[in-house]
């Protein structure tokens, strides 16, 4: 059976995909839980530095529902050419990272992945339109919506670097009012916090 359009779906949590061993895994086990979704590559010039800042931030808030989705993709430079077995095997040997690393998928043209069709609509200008590269990052929010989209060169660490003004009571009221409406992440970024922790936090 022909796998449903992503135009059908509404959230991340709609789709089902495959892990590294072929196997169906339904994405709405994750929900409630923050995402940050990456195409990785393991013959990139970005490769190690992305593993290990991955790895960092996995760590650090893992415990606290957080996930990062890994999805290995051959699209850019022909730099991940390797089988799913093998992909794995390298990521888990070489960085020991413990997120999970999923099937091999196009993430561009007419044979993207249906959850890429689906993550790239709604953002536009620069960041719209086709992945650029390998480690390209979408953060997705506890309700399964992308919130925003990074390009290739940013740094993991940046996405979560903490703020100041994290713990200030007024400005989580502020914050959790306006969640609702989708909007908050813009509201608080004016506030200095950034949209990782404003998306764990509330």
């Amino acid at each position: 059976m022909a796998a449903e359009p992503a135009s059908n779906k509404k959230t991340l949590f709609d789709f089902t995909v495959k892990d590294a061993k072929g196997n169906d895994v339904d994405l709405n086990i994750y929900y409630g839980k923050v995402l940050l979704i990456v195409n990785v590559a393991s013959k990139c010039g970005l490769t190690n530095n992305n593993y290990d800042e991955l790895n960092q931030i996995y760590l650090k808030y893992k415990e606290k529902g957080f996930e990062i989705l890994a999805f290995p993709c051959n699209q850019f430079g022909a730099q991940e050419p390797g089988s799913n077995e093998e992909i794995v095997d390298f990521v888990c040997t070489r960085f020991k990272s413990e997120f999970p690393i999923f099937d091999k998928i196009d993430v561009n043209g007419e044979n993207a992945a249906p959850v890429y069709q689906f993550l790239k609509t709604g953002f536009y200008g620069i960041l719209g339109g086709d992945i650029q590269w390998n480690f390209s990052k979408f953060l997705i929010d506890k309700n399964g919506q992308p919130v925003d989209r990074y390009y290739p060169t940013t740094s993991p660490l940046t996405i979560e670097r903490h703020s100041e003004t994290l713990g200030s009571p007024l400005v989580f009221k502020i914050c959790k009012n306006c969640l609702d409406v989708y909007g908050c992440h813009i509201l608080c970024l004016n506030y200095g916090i950034p949209i990782f922790h404003l998306l764990l936090y509330n």
